[in-house]
């Protein structure tokens, strides 16, 4: 029996996130560069997004290029732009015929001139798209997302739009690059590392994480399966126990 068998179609999760890791290493064995790795990286995301769309998701984030990886070699940096650039350009046609709107979270004015233009057209495009909404985060990292919230509720702070003693875990959110966005229920990492880097902190805090040895450029359907089976298989409890999960079930059933 395929993993896609064994999943429970009403309690899929409603947002996944993925830290899309492993590019390098799958080229290096190859004996290849890492912008090899990060061109089959893209048939990964293709299936992947495939994938939670005919399941019926409702959000999809990748981690696409976090705000760290600037400080990559510069060869990598501008093969990665126009891999970028040529993706959207490509995929866009896609996108509006299985109805996924494209969103993007992340400090996109450090992102090149053309590779903003085709983001912001994409965006525009896909808007009206009613199915899954595919999240790109780009040049993001969640320390500076939290930094910009902060500043941003000083300026209201400041103007008096913000009382400082209104702010509260349900201001916080309105601020984030995520305000439209629901907080991933499932979060998977490739490639055999057991951390967050950076990524959507705030957010994370109640999160199922799966971790998994397997590359991204060989990340497939079924490894997304078997992830999302994974997360049916545990009890979500919030901070309470197993006893009083049970008795709201009992009282919403």
């Amino acid at each position: 029996m395929s993993f896609l068998e064994k999943i429970d179609r009403s309690r899929l999760p409603g947002h996944i996130a993925i830290i899309m890791d492993g590019n390098g290493r799958w080229a290096r064995e190859k004996g290849h560069d890492r912008l090899f790795g990060h061109l089959h990286g893209v048939e990964s995301v293709r299936n992947i997004v495939e994938g939670a769309a005919e399941l019926g998701i409702g959000y999809l984030t990748l981690y696409a290029f976090s705000t760290e990886n600037w400080d990559r070699p510069a060869d990598e940096v501008s093969g990665l732009m126009e891999l970028l650039v040529d993706t959207i350009r490509k995929e866009v046609p896609t996108l509006n015929k299985n109805n996924i709107r494209l969103m993007v979270i992340g400090d996109t004015d450090m992102l090149p001139e053309n590779a903003r233009r085709e983001l912001n057209e994409a965006i525009a495009e896909t808007s009206v798209n009613t199915g899954l909404r595919l999240v790109m985060a780009l040049s993001y990292s969640s320390r500076w997302e939290i930094v910009r919230a902060v500043k941003l509720m000083a300026a209201d702070v400041k103007t008096g739009k913000l009382q400082p003693e209104d702010i509260s875990q349900e201001t916080i959110p309105q601020y984030l690059a995520t305000r439209e966005i629901p907080d991933p229920e499932l979060m998977i990492r490739t490639s055999g590392e057991f951390r967050i880097s950076n990524f959507l902190l705030y957010q994370l805090a109640y999160t199922e994480l799966y971790f998994t040895d397997t590359l991204w450029p060989d990340f497939r359907k079924e490894n997304l399966y078997e992830a999302i089976v994974n997360f049916q298989q545990r009890e979500r409890r919030f901070g309470k126990t197993s006893d009083q999960m049970k008795q709201e079930q009992e009282l919403n059933s």
